[in-house]
């Protein structure tokens, strides 16, 4: 634990965590809380909800990379002003229109979107040195898993107390409200006071096989992590045993907890390449499984390495991308990251449907495998090296 102690002792750090957790709650609330209001209030179907989502997303990621530019050039107040404006006036009308216009307006708001997370990351990599990133990044991630698990539980608790116009709309407000904390904080997004080290660096420079191959392992592990997801909701339907599901699942983030935490403690970084091929390794046992336990065992082994894949390919990302470019490149890996989770639930529901659960969880583990193996010899002697540093 020594690890985390030096981390937490570290004031800049800890406090950008401590922020990180907090203005992603309401981010992960809406997102749940926009499904709801579709169906219950605004008496549309599911797939209208789905494919409000999917603009969202989309519209987000979209806005990734050229936020991340903007806050490489521009600094982190002169980019987010912009954002929370737009979306202070977005989400005080979209919460009580029809289903049409608050597509537009949702989709509006997803483009200029306040780029927390990468503000959340490049802060705690400015914060940290290399020898020490490694653990401050899988205390990163662990703030990420419980906004996660927070914010959803509270806007659906909300949301049967008071209705969804309400609650979207207050939760909308403070996502509006963590953007202006951001701002008030101005959290330092380079450890480099130099004058020269804030002119931004060419795309060309860090944009090239090894940054373009880190965005698709991501997008891989992403991709099967959507993918074993979905499945394991088919694979508790199938086992008849639908009211252990939220059991099951939360095997399987305390798996991808324990997995961040030990591997944020570990003295050498391992490559990315190299998680991505093991979370497909072990994700095959969930495909021969025979009950809910044995789902529950092998989620929870499966899970050690969900954390883990991220939170390398960000620390790796780091050592690619020189400062003056990590805000773009930190928006193409979130980028890289919000379509994987997106393509994913498309294949697993290709696989169940052809085969069942065990098609699921088959299709999206050998892509794991066979990717990570890939990308490890295509990168060549640095990506594949079992340790990175």
């Amino acid at each position: 634990m020594r690890s985390y102690r030096q981390i937490l002792s570290n004031p800049a750090v800890r406090n950008v965590i401590l922020l990180g957790t907090l203005v992603r709650i309401p981010f992960f609330a809406g997102a749940v809380l926009l499904a709801l209001h579709v169906v219950q209030t605004l008496h549309g179907s599911y797939f209208q909800a789905g494919v409000l989502s999917t603009v969202v997303t989309l519209c987000t990621a979209l806005s990734g990379p050229w936020r991340g530019r903007l806050l490489d050039r521009m600094g982190l107040r002169r980019t987010i002003a912009p954002s929370i404006l737009v979306g202070a006036v977005c989400w005080s009308v979209a919460p009580f229109v029809d289903y049409v216009p608050l597509l537009v307006f949702a989709g509006v708001a997803g483009l200029v979107d306040i780029p927390i997370f990468g503000v959340v990351r490049q802060a705690v990599i400015a914060a940290t040195v290399e020898q020490n990133r490694q653990s401050a990044l899988a205390l990163e991630s662990v703030s990420v898993e419980l906004a996660f698990m927070v914010g959803p539980v509270l806007g659906v608790a909300a949301a049967t107390c008071w209705s969804t116009t309400a609650v979207l709309f207050c939760a909308q407000m403070c996502h509006v409200l963590a953007g202006i904390l951001l701002w008030l904080l101005n959290p330092p997004l380079r450890s480099d006071t130099d004058d020269n080290a804030k002119v931004a660096v060419t795309r060309r420079s860090w944009f090239q096989i090894e940054f373009i191959a880190l965005c698709i392992g991501a997008n891989v592990a992403m991709v099967a992590l959507a993918a074993a997801e979905l499945t394991l909701v088919a694979a508790m339907r199938e086992f008849d045993a639908q009211r252990w599901l939220g059991a099951v699942m939360a095997a399987w983030g305390l798996g991808s907890l324990a997995g961040g935490l030990v591997y944020g403690a570990l003295n050498r970084s391992i490559s990315t390449y190299v998680l991505l091929a093991a979370l497909g390794a072990v994700t095959v046992p969930m495909a021969v499984v025979g009950g809910p336990a044995s789902l529950a065992v092998a989620g929870f082994v499966a899970g050690l390495f969900c954390a883990p894949t991220v939170i390398a390919s960000v620390d790796q990302l780091s050592r690619v991308v020189p400062e003056g470019g990590r805000g773009e490149a930190i928006g193409w890996h979130g980028a890289s990251m919000t379509f994987g989770n997106g393509i994913g639930s498309s294949l697993a529901g290709i696989a169940i449907d052809a085969g069942g659960f065990r098609a699921g969880f088959g299709a999206s583990a050998v892509l794991a495998l066979v990717l990570g193996v890939a990308l490890a010899i295509s990168v060549g002697a640095k990506g594949s090296r079992l340790f990175v540093n």
